[in-house]
């Protein structure tokens, strides 16, 4: 049988999904040949090494791999936060490396939405005001219509004037995720966004974020230590030593922990 998922360094394929659902996938971002080296001679160390991956526009893809694996560092060089030692990244057609630090800034606001542990809300703006701030930061067009969609699907109707102060965590990170939409990126970067989270309120966040992506054509990527978060995505990559060892399509808790397992962690 043909593997019609990526192969990991192992040779191991993922499940083999319909060709129908997979042909001709528009790449969303990718990474080639990348290198992360922090240090040099005894000292090196390689956060990444060598990694080539593509991650496909309209799906949810997890990043796991026990600690120091390079997940963190991958999904940071991807989303232009930090720079490669050596290789390349690319979000769609742009190559990162190529964009001077005005158009790099211009990429991340316009085309890149990010939702991190912390929430990262501005404390003195208002729920409304916080899932508003990139397009007032770009001066961009409002799709109020979107925004209403968005703030209805998190359920904040009758939050948007409060402060983060104001609101619990869970709902300080549905704002945060009504951020990250409310430009229509073309890729959303996460950051263990449940890990502050109680299962309950967690688990209604990752389901939201598991319907933007099949409802609404998002694609996220998100970084996670948690095999139950892992398993609301479409696809799982591990990482080890800086390096792609294996993925995962159609996870399930289980299998994810089984794999995670080998890792020694």
């Amino acid at each position: 049988m043909v593997c019609t998922s990526r192969r990991g360094n192992d040779g191991r394929c993922g499940q083999t999904e319909n060709m129908s659902q997979v042909a001709s996938p528009t790449v969303a971002a990718a990474a080639v040949d990348a290198y992360k080296i922090y240090g040099s001679k005894d000292s090196e160390v390689r956060a990444l090494d060598g990694v080539t991956i593509t991650f496909d526009a309209g799906r949810f893809t997890a990043i796991m791999g026990p600690s120091g694996s390079g997940k963190s560092t991958l999904m940071h060089c991807l989303a232009g936060l930090d720079d490669l030692t050596s290789g390349s990244v690319s979000i769609g057609d742009d190559d990162l490396a190529s964009l001077s630090d005005r158009q790099l800034t211009a990429l991340r606001r316009e085309k890149v939405g990010f939702i991190f542990q912390s929430y990262n809300l501005i404390p003195t703006l208002t729920a409304l005001e916080n899932i508003t701030l990139p397009l007032d930061l770009g001066k961009s067009n409002r799709d109020q219509a979107w925004i209403d969609t968005v703030i209805d699907a998190v359920n904040l109707r009758d939050r948007l004037d409060h402060r983060p102060s104001e609101l619990s965590g869970g709902q300080q990170q549905r704002v945060a995720v009504a951020r990250a939409l409310a430009s229509k990126p073309h890729i959303i970067f996460a950051d263990e966004p449940t890990g502050n989270l109680d299962s309950r309120t967690g688990a209604e966040i990752l389901t939201f974020m598991k319907r933007a992506v099949a409802e609404l054509g998002q694609t996220i990527v998100m970084v996670t230590h948690d095999p139950v978060a892992a398993a609301y995505a479409d696809r799982v990559v591990f990482l080890g030593d800086g390096k792609v060892v294996d993925e995962m399509t159609e996870p399930t808790a289980d299998r994810v922990l089984d794999r995670m397992k080998q890792f020694g962690s």
